[in-house]
């Protein structure tokens, strides 16, 4: 039974920002030094530090439940070692031209019926032509008359194209820099990290907010992981919205033998980047359903507050609307319920 003084004062003093930010020395910007150093505290200790950044950032602790169509799959120039979507890599994904609007607009109304606040749509091409920009446009009008956030992902994109997806009502658009520039020729050669870098400066020049993350486990170090969390963080100003994916190794793709990353190893990295990134939707990404229940629930207590929800992702398998839910339950954890879009000030 707990005693009087329990019940009168909170176990732990949830820490302000400025507060943690004095604790852990940090500057104007993250160092990968830093980085490292948080990856390397002890686990129960990098947990508290990301769960009183969580808390006070978030206090609702609500969940961001987003879903992602792939909108025209496969048949990619681009050579990215762990995308099944390549048209170099023999794999099981067959190349399909562009949805139809109709088709879109289903799929966005069904998500939004299973809770979805956001409505991403996915496009495997290296990057859009202009015609193909007036088709999305057209898709991002419509999603939005539904009420939902909007996000795009269609590769790299010229500033007109950027300003064009604006002016149609697209909220976040979505390039993932995948890792640390002294790992990435490792992974892709087709396209520069700079490339990935002008692309986001596009977008934020549009005047949208920014979806922008990777993908851990592909052979990386930790100081490559660090090194890739430092670029997030520094850039000016930090993604809103930070998807974390765990490489789901696929046959025919050269990262097919890729030794998966130890679990606790990617709780680690949610936990870093909430604490690097503290107004982020920090987003559990691809591979959620090979880590399983349990080590979900502890990305969720390390910060994680976004995820993406449904059967499919692109081409990866997904857990499944319900058990999401279920778990979510279960963890006495409520979904966001607001579709306006989260802006930094």
């Amino acid at each position: 039974m707990l005693d009087s003084q329990t019940l009168e004062k909170p176990l732990t003093q949830i820490k302000s920002q400025d507060q943690l930010i004095k604790e852990l020395d940090i500057g104007a910007s993250w160092t990968v030094a830093q980085i490292e150093a948080l990856f390397a505290l002890p686990f129960n200790e990098l947990m508290f530090k990301a769960q009183e950044t969580h808390r006070h950032n978030f206090p609702e602790g609500d969940v961001e439940l987003a879903t992602l169509l792939s909108i025209k799959t496969g048949g990619c120039p681009e050579d990215c070692g762990y995308c099944p979507q390549a048209a170099r890599y023999h794999t099981d994904i067959k190349a399909n031209k562009l949805m139809d609007l109709d088709e879109v607009l289903e799929a966005a109304k069904a998500a939004k019926a299973a809770g979805s606040n956001r409505f991403c749509m996915g496009a495997a091409w290296r990057e859009p032509k202009d015609r193909d920009i007036e088709k999305v446009t057209a898709m991002i009008k419509g999603v939005k008359a539904l009420g939902l956030e909007t996000c795009a992902t269609l590769g790299m994109l010229e500033a007109k194209q950027a300003k064009a997806l604006q002016e149609a009502g697209l909220d976040f658009y979505n390039h993932n820099l995948d890792t640390s520039e002294d790992f990435y020729r490792s992974v892709i050669t087709t396209r520069d990290y700079q490339d990935r870098l002008d692309t986001l400066d596009h977008v934020r020049a549009a005047g949208m907010s920014v979806c922008c993350g990777g993908i851990v486990g592909m052979g990386e170090s930790r100081q490559q992981r660090a090194a890739f969390i430092a670029r997030l963080a520094n850039l000016q100003p930090y993604p809103e919205s930070v998807p974390i994916n765990h490489l789901v190794p696929v046959a025919g793709t050269p990262l097919a033998d890729q030794e998966p990353l130890d679990p606790l190893e990617f709780v680690r990295t949610i936990a870093v980047a909430r604490i690097t990134m503290p107004r982020a939707r920090v987003r559990l990404s691809a591979g959620r359903q090979e880590l399983g229940r349990a080590v979900q629930a502890m990305c969720f207590q390390a910060g994680a507050n976004s995820i993406f929800y449904g059967e499919q992702l692109l081409t990866t398998g997904n857990p499944e609307a319900e058990q999401d839910l279920a778990l979510l339950k279960e963890l006495g954890l409520k979904t966001k319920s607001s579709c306006k879009a989260e802006v930094q000030v």
